[in-house]
Order: structure tokens, then sequence, then C-alpha cells
């Protein structure tokens, strides 16, 4: 397919605090080379379809180890990249 762009929002539930978890998903986009853009309620990625994919799977994945986890997430084949927006 190509590029993609996933908005990302992930919800770290009853644990005593949501910052590493969120910071650990970031921190798997920008390994694996997406670009990222955090906001205050979701983080902006964007890459190659499977790269975006795998990322995401390996983040929720992370996050879940830690405790109850809720990741949502909404794909777009037609939003403009970093460098466009």
């Amino acid at each position: 397919m190509g590029v993609v762009t996933a908005q990302v929002s992930l919800y770290p539930l009853r644990q005593a605090s949501i910052g590493p978890p969120i910071r650990e998903a970031v921190r798997v986009f920008r390994e694996r080379g997406l670009k990222t853009r955090m906001g205050v309620m979701s983080t902006l990625v964007w890459g190659e379809e499977q790269e975006v994919f795998a990322a995401l799977q390996e983040a929720f994945h992370r996050a879940a180890e830690r405790g109850d986890a809720v990741m949502v997430v909404t794909f777009s084949n037609a939003c403009p990249s970093p460098e466009e927006a």
C-alpha cells in the first residue's frame, strides 16, 4: 500500500503512572524509524504500512506487559506526511 498515517492513543489502565508505557510506545515507533508527532491525547505516526502495523503491535505488547491497556488507532492513506503538513 505504501505510506500510512496512524493516530494512536494509548491508555494504560490501573497503573501507578501512565507515563512510562506511553513513552515506551513512542520509543518503539522511533526505534523502527517511523516519523512521529506527539500531541496531548494522541501521537501521529507515519511510515510504510508494514512497519507501522508491526510497531503498533510491539508497542501494544510492551504496554500490556506492564498491565492493562487500551490502544485506539485510526489509519489513513490520505494524510500529508510531516514534511507536507
